[in-house]
């Protein structure tokens, strides 16, 4: 099995997990700053050209949520996909509004100031962003009243999700002052198998680049 990404990219987010399940799987690091994404053979097993993905045999598991759904079934006796239909259903919802309620503005942030060419950029996008985030951060800070995991009461793949996503959040300056999911962030950070923080990460590659 191996996972091709870089930190801080998403890689993260299936990091976190394979940390977790403490499962052998290879980390290729891809660097994407030279185009290896682009290459032929990248291309031939993920053909949107976009990190992280999966290989594990003759499955290729693309999108990072995905990849945590995938291995959170292949190894059940983790538990961490829930322990029934209604448990693994919440799940899958907020999973699913981490990724486009949240994930999405921050994405919107980072485009139009960092990664998209200056003159593409739309300045006026970066407030209502932030905005569209922190209505859906509220939502979130809301539904962790009086709650330790995301869905039900044992830790499961939709918290290392949102931890991530959060922690994000947290570097794309969406956050603010939501008590309960910046707690949340600190405590799922503090597990032992946690990966770097994005803010490490960044800081991580900027020395290596130096």
């Amino acid at each position: 099995m191996r996972l091709y990404g870089t930190p801080p990219t998403r890689a993260l987010r299936a990091i976190w997990l394979i940390n977790e399940l403490e499962i052998d799987c290879e980390i290729v690091e891809v660097d994407m700053g030279i185009g290896e994404h682009k290459d032929f053979d990248m291309l031939a097993l993920n053909p949107t050209g976009k990190l992280p993905f999966l290989v594990d045999g003759d499955d290729v598991i693309s999108e990072s949520c995905a990849i945590q759904l995938y291995l959170a079934e292949k190894f059940p006796e983790k538990r961490f996909m829930g322990a029934n239909l209604s448990e693994r259903g919440q799940i899958y919802r907020w999973m699913f509004f981490l990724a486009t309620e949240i994930e999405q503005p921050l994405w919107r942030v980072g485009l139009h100031t960092r990664m998209y060419p200056e003159d593409e950029r739309l300045a006026a996008d970066v407030p209502l962003a932030k905005r569209d985030g922190e209505a859906m951060i509220a939502v979130l800070e809301d539904h962790m009243k009086d709650r330790e995991f995301v869905v039900g009461e044992r830790l499961s793949v939709a918290d290392f999700n949102a931890a991530y996503t959060l922690n994000w959040a947290r570097e794309g300056g969406i956050l603010g002052d939501a008590p309960r999911l910046n707690a949340y962030v600190e405590r799922m950070y503090a597990r032992p198998k946690a990966p770097p923080t994005i803010e490490e990460a960044w800081a991580e590659l900027k020395r290596q680049i130096a």
